[in-house]
């Protein structure tokens, strides 16, 4: 069963870290282009950041670069976001997500496999 699971998330003062981690199963994430997106309430979801298979990477958000980190480690089937300087406007449900096209994209049905999510939240 292919499966994506996210972990990582949690409630974090300003100014605060937090890494998030995406697992697969059921397939390999070496050829797979991994993205994490992220939907605040009454909000859309939006892409935040993307990772191909050879590593390079892609930040769509410009609030975020600079404060986050993507990275992988295929020998664990996994993806991680590393969340710096954590601002309450980071606040929302991070998910990831995988795509066999090969490319970053910034819209979410290009996208075959999707976790169920965890929760952001930056408050003090």
């Amino acid at each position: 069963q292919v499966q994506l699971v996210e972990s990582g998330g949690g409630l974090v003062q300003p100014g605060g870290s937090l890494r998030l981690s995406c697992v697969a199963s059921g397939f390999t994430l070496d050829y797979y282009t991994i993205a994490w997106f992220r939907q605040a309430p009454g909000k859309e979801r939006e892409g935040v950041s993307c990772i191909i298979s050879s590593s390079a990477t892609t930040y769509w958000v410009n609030s975020v670069k600079g404060r986050f980190t993507i990275s992988r480690d295929n020998s664990k089937n996994t993806v991680y976001l590393q969340m710096n300087s954590l601002k309450p406007e980071d606040t929302a449900v991070y998910y990831c997500a995988a795509s066999s096209r090969g490319l970053c994209y910034p819209q979410s049905y290009k996208y075959n496999y999707w976790g169920q999510g965890t929760q952001v939240t930056v408050s003090s």
